[in-house]
């Protein structure tokens, strides 16, 4: 571990400090940088000509005089360098792109079974080089990857511990090594509920939150936390598996080995279950019945747009699921005491039919006092939130990490090119 008593330590700390105080302020002077670190004039100059020179900032003209010189205005270069977010999901790959400061854009879905991990890595990095190689991308700096993913890692290696969605063969997957191997640029992974969180405060509605709680409605059912500003992650990573709280003692046999878990109710292959072992079987008329003899299976598009319809059994499913999520969001609330809960994820797109109910049984299950200032919120972000919070990651990790060595292989790059 690096020593914060160490210079080179000392002045990557500095630098990160630098760089956000740009970042946000639109535009500022090395004065005002001064008076805002405490930095002497020296220092900045130092590190701002380095900045400058990797084109992390830029001077754009002159700021108002307070008796002297007018001071040459800085402002954070957001194209300086770009990052790629992924979210790996059972049947699909989706990935985004973003700049270092606004919303990710481009956001494409593949459709890519990831049962197994070789196969599925190695589409995957197809996809990746694809990106990078692409005629629109080619002048771009790509400065790291991050991936939302649907299991339990074991901590900063990026290995893969159990990923009771995506199958038995995933366990101890080296994922973050291999793409590293493959890219050259450092690799994020992070579980999909935590990660979705993060854009949620970056770039959603949680940017005013110091303490949210983000519930993924998805093929599994998580729960990304943060409290005091950073992601909770508990001594082994794993905090959040909201998923697989039981809710139904010796109820349906779940994925990862126990019973009644919420996901056996509430993920999208047990509501797939659900309906196709049902529907066979309701009276009366419903959209759904079209797909009844046709050879197809009902899919989970299928659900959710049928429940559009108010009277139609998809949406009666959708309720009935959402229920035992507001019971499960109501202990969350209870131990965490967050200032909002944003409810995402796939299924999130029929979530604001149930509003007032989810609300109810919230409140019917809270202590008043903790209810009452708690905020709960449809994500704006919708399916997207994943993906866009992979894009969040690696954001935070590269302009918010002291001991980053992003900046240093750049200015290395520099100095080489320089010297040759």
């Amino acid at each position: 571990m690096k020593s914060p008593g160490n210079s080179k330590y000392v002045k990557k700390l500095n630098r990160m400090t630098i760089v956000n105080i740009i970042k946000e302020n639109e535009l500022i002077s090395r004065q005002q940088i001064a008076e805002l670190t405490g930095l002497t004039p020296p220092a900045i100059t130092g590190i701002i000509r380095e900045l400058i020179d990797t084109g992390f900032v830029k001077e754009v003209g002159l700021g108002e005089s307070q008796g002297g010189r007018r001071p040459v205005s800085l402002q954070f270069n957001s194209e300086a360098g770009y990052v790629i977010g992924i979210e790996i999901t059972s049947q699909e790959i989706t990935v985004a792109l973003a700049d270092l400061k606004n919303m990710p854009t481009s956001i494409e879905r593949m459709k890519v079974a990831m049962k197994d991990p070789n196969a599925a890595v190695k589409e995957l990095i197809h996809i990746i080089n694809q990106i990078i190689f692409h005629e629109e991308h080619k002048s771009k700096k790509f400065l790291g990857i991050a991936i939302a993913f649907p299991g339990m890692l074991q901590g900063q290696e990026g290995t893969v511990k159990r990923a009771v969605n995506l199958g038995k063969e995933w366990k101890g997957f080296p994922l973050k090594s291999i793409l590293e191997n493959q890219f050259a640029m450092p690799v994020f992974i992070e579980t999909n509920s935590k990660v979705a969180a993060l854009g949620e405060k970056w770039f959603g509605g949680g940017t005013s939150c110091e303490n949210l709680i983000y519930i993924n409605m998805g093929e599994g059912i998580s729960a990304g936390i943060i409290m005091g500003e950073c992601i909770v992650q508990g001594s082994q990573g794993y905090a959040g598996q909201i998923g697989h709280t039981v809710m139904i003692e010796q109820g349906a046999l779940c994925n990862c080995g126990n019973r009644g878990c919420l996901e056996t109710i509430c993920g999208i292959p047990a509501i797939l279950r659900k309906v196709n072992t049902e529907l066979p079987f309701i009276t009366g008329e419903d959209a759904l019945k079209k797909y009844l003899g046709s050879g197809k299976e009902i899919g989970i598009n299928d659900i959710l747009e049928v429940a559009l319809r108010e009277e139609s059994y998809a949406r009666e499913v959708l309720r009935q699921a959402s229920r035992y999520v507001a019971l499960a969001t109501s202990h969350m609330i209870n131990l965490y005491n967050p200032d909002a809960v944003f409810i995402g994820g796939k299924l999130a797109m029929v979530a604001e039919f149930f509003r007032e109910e989810f609300r109810e049984v919230i409140a019917s299950h809270t202590f008043s006092e903790v209810e009452d200032a708690t905020a709960i919120v449809i994500s704006k972000l919708g399916a997207d939130s994943g993906v866009i919070g992979a894009c969040a990651l690696a954001l935070k990790k590269i302009l918010k990490t002291p001991n980053t060595e992003i900046f240093d292989e750049i200015v290395d790059d520099r100095e080489q090119k320089y010297k040759g």
